[in-house]
This record gives structure tokens, sequence and C-alpha cells, in this order.
């Protein structure tokens, strides 16, 4: 199973950022991304500019609704990004957790409709520092896991990412990104295809060191993965 590279673009990049970015990426790239997934998740703006026409890089879409469709103004639904081209859908982000207030049965609903569109969720999970030092950690996981109880099964990606260290430059260490690792596939020793990804101030320079001594499939990245070279060295490309 390839490595799979996810980079998270949150609230950034304009449609004309994204088509210098796009273009800068596949010089970088040339003809193949070689043994490795590369999937952008730009904002919903910026899909077509994003777009791949060699299909070297997938695209993701930063969010989506629980509902099918309806009157759910500034919505997005899951068949509307099917049809702009989207692979991939994140769900649980922490930042849509703790920002927006998105809750276990809201979360549930949007995999059950990202499974509908045939598309395939990058589910999002992971403690805060406080959860951590009071040891909550494995309790946490298992109820955030938990919420796939109904997910109708498929390939599945997780993004393990700790709270305490998305956008703090303080990433977690090898050996703890290892330890949440175990966890999450001790929860998850029923499914099948299932990938698990890091995420928290990845970078450049620590990406080697918590790929090689994490054993995880590989990342989720937001700041960094801004600059195409960045997310391309993060993601071993030449």
């Amino acid at each position: 199973m390839k490595r799979l590279f996810v980079a998270n673009w949150k609230m950034n990049s304009t449609r004309a950022q994204a088509r210098l970015y796009a273009r800068v990426l596949g010089e970088r790239m040339g003809v193949s991304s070689g043994d490795v997934e590369l999937v952008v998740a730009p904002p919903f703006t910026a899909f077509e500019e994003t777009r791949d026409p060699e299909g070297r890089w997938a695209l993701a879409a930063q969010n989506v609704s629980s509902h099918r469709e309806g009157p759910f103004t500034g919505e997005i639904s899951a068949k509307m990004l099917a049809e702009a081209g989207c692979r991939y859908v994140l769900v649980g982000h922490s930042e849509r957790r703790h920002l927006f207030g998105e809750h276990p049965p809201t979360l549930a609903a949007k995999i059950a409709r990202v499974r509908e569109a045939g598309l395939l969720p990058i589910y999002c999970l992971g403690e805060t520092e406080e959860e951590r030092i009071t040891g909550r950690e494995e309790q946490v996981l298992a109820s955030q896991v938990a919420t796939l109880e109904h997910d109708a099964g498929g390939p599945l990606v997780i993004a393990y990412e700790p709270v305490w260290a998305i956008g703090t430059g303080r990433a977690a260490t090898p050996a703890d990104a290892a330890q949440a690792r175990e966890i999450l596939q001790g929860l998850l020793s029923g499914r099948r295809d299932v990938r698990i990804l890091y995420g928290g101030s990845v970078t450049a320079v620590n990406a080697q060191a918590l790929l090689q001594g994490s054993g995880m499939d590989g990342f989720l990245i937001g700041g960094a993965s801004l600059d195409p070279s960045g997310f391309a060295s993060i993601a071993g490309l030449p």
C-alpha cells in the first residue's frame, strides 16, 4: 500500500496562487508520483486550478455537509464534491470539532454522506494536551473511533492529530506517534484497508524521523504544505 501525503491548505490561497502551486508541484514531480500517493485539499473555490490533468495527485475537500441536500445555506454536499472531482474528504479535523462544535452524530452523518457519494473519508482524531497529561489518550481515541461504528466500510484513512501539536510548531515525537498508532491499530483491528497518518507541525526537517520512527503510513500536513516544494520534500520526492 502506498504511503499517503495530504496537503491541507485550510483557509489559504487564491485561485491564482493555486494555479502556481499546481504548476510548481507538477514540475517537481515530473511524469509520475513514484511510490507515494499525493492529495491536495484546497479551498472549494480553487478545485479547478488545483486539479492535475495528469492525475499525479488527487483532490480532497476540507469539509462536507452532514445533509444530502436542502435548505442549508453555505453548505456543500458530498455529491457536489464528487462532481467537482474530489476523491477524499476530511472529516473531524480538530478545528471543526473545537471551533465549530462538530460532535460525533454530525461526524458520523458526514462519513455516511461521503460514502454514499463514492468518496473516501480522511477521519481526523486526537487528544488535547490536558487529556494526554491526565492519561486519557487511549480513552479519547476509543471514543472518537466509536464514531465509525456504523460506517459501511471500505477503504479508510485515519489522521492522528494530537490537538496540542496542530499549528504550534511542537510536533509529537516519533515515540508519541508510534504509541498512538499502536492504540489505533488495536481499536481498528476488525477493519481492512486502513491507513493511519500523522498530522501536527510536520515539516521537511522532522518528517523523515517521524515517518521512520512512528511507522505511520504518511502525513496530513497543514502550514508546511502551502509551499509546493516543501510538500514534495516531505513526501520524499526528488
